[in-house]
């Protein structure tokens, strides 16, 4: 086997991988370049293989990151299978109808055409299969079988076998114990494996305390009449932060309060999870419990889901004290910047990050403390209090990362790290190499090795 890195080499984003046998070439996902813009402008350069010589693509989950750059092989010439879950497929849609527009006027800003039109996606979603855990599928002479990653719902690490070699592909892997998706599964046996290191330095809050530091912030906004504002990912943090609120409005461990969900993505993601809501391949075993004993998810008191333009404007004639939950997640576009316009100023309100912030975006200028930044061409204060809880990231931290390389310390030949800041990359690859002695590379951009 071949293995080329086409993405998520050295840096977070655009997640690609080839994977080539004698007989056949598969990509392992197929994701955007995203960082201080929405879509790179890397993503405009032409892939440096023949998309019509793919055979199949293999998709671990719907982000973007993963995802973001499939219409575009399309565009391109690619008429093989997708292969994904039957969530992934029906959350990747939703996603990607979505981002036509956002990348469009994103690039189009910068005098540069779109990746793609809705059409490509349409067409896209027509070669897509879908796929049980567990259930081994063939592309000409590789193996195929996903197993619960553990991230979202729906997501997949893939194990690939070829010729009596066998290679991971973990996708992005959960932060374990998390509301709604079952825990990540344990790794099989495998020659090689290719690993995110998001959080490859890092070591997460104790998940059970988050919902208590949640609290917390929520009572103290109510005290300074401020608001909680929350840049949140349309796709997962939304929906465990709903399901942990939901517990703390209807147990009474928070004074009432208006609570916004102001991102239309978002809600349109929330009635799949509604679809999915009865699925034990899906929501672990504490939700479902909830769910058949009546409980309808994602349905409390004072909970607002503003889908209008006009709903959402709104929101500014509520009295403060309110909880304000928008996108995009890193605050670099979407609905939560009018709100952070209007409320980063205010001494009395507060901004909480529940997810990475990369490098270059707006929500990382924050979290570090910047005096201003730059909204709607205009610099604005930040005044407000910032807040950030690690334990509500969907990203195995470094000991869950340890945990899920170690039932293969005696059987790999090489471990290779993606999806990560290089610094974050060379911490996690030299406790792996202290603690489990295995060979760890960080691959450049277009390196490739035989396997």
């Amino acid at each position: 086997m071949k293995l080329t890195f086409f993405g998520a080499a050295q840096e977070v984003t655009g997640s690609s991988f080839l994977l080539e046998s004698e007989n056949a070439k598969i990509l392992v996902d197929c994701g955007l370049f995203q960082g201080a813009h929405y879509v790179d402008d890397r993503n405009m350069e032409l892939c440096p293989y023949d998309p019509k010589k793919i055979d199949a693509i293999v998709v671990t989950h719907a982000h973007l990151d993963h995802t973001g750059r499939l219409p575009c092989l399309y565009k391109h010439g690619f008429r093989g299978d997708i292969f994904s879950t039957q969530a992934t497929k029906d959350f990747a849609e939703q996603l990607l109808i979505d981002a036509e527009h956002l990348i469009k006027v994103d690039l189009a800003n910068k005098g540069l055409p779109p990746l793609y039109d809705i059409n490509d996606i349409n067409d896209t979603m027509r070669l897509w299969g879908k796929k049980s855990y567990h259930e081994k599928f063939n592309i000409k002479d590789f193996e195929v079988e996903f197993y619960d990653a553990g991230h979202i719902l729906g997501s997949a690490f893939v194990r690939i076998s070829n010729n009596g070699k066998t290679i991971v592909f973990s996708g992005d892997l959960g932060n374990v114990p998390a509301p709604l998706v079952k825990d990540t599964e344990t790794i099989p046996q495998a020659d090689y494996a290719v690993m995110e290191s998001t959080y490859g330095n890092r070591t997460h809050e104790n998940p059970a305390h988050r919902k208590d530091i949640l609290e917390n912030l929520i009572e103290d906004t109510v005290k300074t009449k401020g608001a909680l504002i929350i840049p949140a990912f349309a796709m997962e943090r939304t929906q465990e932060l709903l399901y942990e609120l939901e517990d703390l409005v209807e147990n009474g461990r928070i004074p009432p309060v208006p609570i916004f969900v102001d991102s239309p993505l978002a809600i349109k993601l929330t009635t799949i999870y509604k679809k999915y809501s009865q699925d034990p391949d899906y929501f672990d075993a504490e939700a479902l419990k909830l769910l058949r004993n009546g409980n309808v998810i994602f349905d409390f008191p004072r909970l607002t889901l503003t889908l209008t333009p006009a709903q959402s404007k709104a929101i500014n004639d509520v009295k403060l004290p309110k909880i304000i939950i928008a996108g995009s997640g890193m605050s670099n576009g979407g609905r939560i910047l009018h709100h952070e316009r209007r409320y980063l100023p205010d001494p009395n309100s507060t901004i909480l990050f529940i997810g990475y912030q990369a490098q270059g975006t707006r929500g990382r200028q924050i979290q570090n403390n910047f005096k201003t930044v730059k909204i709607f061409g205009e610099e604005v204060r930040v005044n407000c209090k910032i807040k950030s809880i690690s334990g509500y990231s969907a990203h195995a931290d470094q000991p869950l990362l340890l945990k899920w390389l170690s039932p293969i310390k005696t059987s790999a030949k090489k471990i290779f790290l993606v999806h990560g800041d290089i610094e974050q990359m060379t911490a996690l690859k030299g406790v792996i190499q202290d603690n489990l002695a295995l060979e760890t590379l960080i691959p450049k951009p277009l390196e490739t090795f035989e396997l």
